[in-house]
């Protein structure tokens, strides 16, 4: 019996996630040194977020709003993270 909603492929959606971790494994041994490795490793993070986030979650079948409502709050905290980031760096600098 089908519910006529697309479901994802789960496998294909497994071995991502696992050619992502062995890619993130391998940023360490790249030749950039740690910065380089750190800001792949982050950057696989956040696509393996998004992975399962859209379908383990099933958010890629969701209407709009269910992104307005993710969206809306992670603006919010990127401009308080942007606003308050000079009175961090100064802050440390003058004790």
């Amino acid at each position: 019996m089908t519910t006529g909603k697309p479901h994802p492929n789960y496998t294909a959606i497994w071995l991502w996630l696992m050619g992502l971790m062995g890619l993130g494994v391998a940023a360490s041994f790249l030749p950039g040194g740690r910065r380089l490795a750190v800001v792949v490793i982050f950057a696989v993070a956040c696509v393996k977020a998004v992975l399962v986030a859209a379908n383990f979650m099933h958010l890629r079948f969701e209407p709009a709003l269910i992104y307005a409502l993710v969206l809306i709050p992670l603006l919010f905290l990127v401009v308080l993270a942007a606003a308050l980031l000079p009175d961090f760096v100064w802050h440390s600098v003058s004790r």
